[in-house]
Parts: structure tokens; sequence; C-alpha cells
């Protein structure tokens, strides 16, 4: 690895000790969607702009320095490894948890991100993308959410534009619950590696939860490839969360590495 890519790969990975305590309680939020004696939301007194004024747990919302989401632009060149994806088929579970539509995908496997192992436990969808490259929004963002046994939090994000069907998504999309509940979708199951682009070229820096508490201290790696889902099935989760994204956080002085190209 060359001079830069090390010290701002130390450096990340020396914030991201220094934010650790926060991790657990704030993935348990993000997860389930509970826990939460406040009301959160994307629009009018309830949304972003004010969750850190919502109840003194959220705090980090408004004056974290490490927030979640950022946009994608100028990152470092480094020796990054790359991600190492090990999934597999799991009956499928579609969980409408209030906020958003998440599919539950403990026992699906697990990645390797840095000489760490963590579990995969779900993913979820935001509309529009809550990161940005270069400035730009896609119509979707899916973000594939792991823990290590040390309660380290990994979320693999992976920007959505349309085009053709994806057959993968299909059954979720086709059976998403129109209110907050869980639906097991009978005979379906579903292998998170089917959700990959073929390339698998990343962007990573420490970030923090999306939603509330905005726990800090998670590792963020976003896809630079993009996946296809059809204008249909965009509309059917817009049909039920019309927007679902946080606005992109100041960066300040944290490292923004690629690796690839």
């Amino acid at each position: 690895m060359g001079r830069i890519g090390s010290l701002a790969l130390l450096g990340a990975l020396a914030l991201s000790f220094n934010t650790y305590a926060a991790e657990k309680a704030g993935h348990d939020a993000h997860d389930k969607g509970k826990g939460h004696d406040v009301h959160w939301g994307y629009t009018g007194e309830a949304s972003a702009e004010h969750w850190g004024d919502l109840k003194q747990e959220f705090a980090l919302c408004k004056v974290g320095q490490s927030q979640s989401p950022i946009d994608i632009d100028d990152a470092i060149k480094a020796d990054l490894n790359p991600i190492d994806f090990n999934y597999k088929a799991v009956p499928l579970k579609v969980i409408n948890n209030g906020h958003t539509i998440q599919v539950g995908l403990e026992g699906a496997g697990t990645i390797k991100l840095h000489g760490d192992e963590y579990k995969l436990l779900q993913f979820h969808f935001h509309a529009p993308s809550e990161h940005t490259a270069q400035g730009k929004s896609y119509d979707m963002e899916v973000h594939l959410v792991h823990k290590s046994d040390k309660g380290k939090l990994a979320v693999v994000g992976v920007f959505m534009k349309p085009g053709k069907e994806n057959a993968a998504l299909k059954a979720v999309f086709d059976n998403m619950p129109k209110e907050a509940g869980e639906t097991e979708v009978k005979g379906a199951s579903l292998n998170p590696q089917d959700l990959l682009p073929k390339a698998k070229d990343y962007s990573h820096y420490i970030g923090s939860l999306t939603t509330p508490p905005c726990s800090e201290g998670v590792r963020w790696n976003v896809l630079t490839d993009t996946i296809e889902v059809s204008q249909a099935q965009i509309d059917a989760f817009k049909a039920l969360y019309a927007m679902n994204a946080r606005p992109v956080q100041d960066q300040h002085d944290r490292f923004l590495l690629k690796n690839g190209k």
C-alpha cells in the first residue's frame, strides 16, 4: 500500500475504534425500527433536520462530526482489499418497519472487510439514494447491513437506477406489506449475492447510521457500479415510501478511500 493510502486507512480505522461504543444501540434501532418513544420521519417537524432536537439520544444527528450519508467524490486511491462476499440463499422474509421495506437475512452469510468478518443481518431501501455520486442522486439505494461478533457495523450501499426488471428482487417488490408488519413469502428464497453488480469496486469511509439515533462508527462501503430495477419496481416502493432519504452530510476531515480504478 502506498504512503497516502496507508495513512488514510490508519486514520479511518483509528476513528472507527473511537466511536465503537455507540454502535450496538444504534444498530438495534436501524435494524428493527423499534424502541423509539418519539416520532421521527422525513417531512415536517419530524424531518431529518429536526432529528437532533427530538430526543436527547438523537443528539448525534445534529452535532456528530462523522455522519452519513455523504457525497462520494474525490476519494483517495488506496490499496484496499476487495470485499470478500460469502452469501447464500435463505427463506424470504419481507418487513415494513414503518420507515422502509426491509428483508431479514440472518443466516445468509458474511463479508470479510479489512481483516474482519461481519454477518449479514438485513437489507433495506431508500428513495432517492442517500449517498450521492459526484453530486448525483440515484432513484434508490439498497443498504446491506452487517455486524461483527465484536459489535462493529459494516454497511454495503448499492445505487439502483431505472432499467430492466430486477429478477432477484421481484419477490420482494411483489410482497411488500402495505402497513407495518412482516410477510414470509412461502416457497421463496433470496440469495443477496444476486443483488450485487458484477464489479465490486467500492469507496470506504467511517460514518453513521442514517436514521436516529445516528450512531457513529459505521464502516460504509459504497459500490461504484449500480444495479438496475424497473420503473414499475421503483414506483411500487415509492407508493409506500415516496421519500425516505436523509440529506447528504458534511464530510468534515474524514478520509474517503477507494479501491479499483
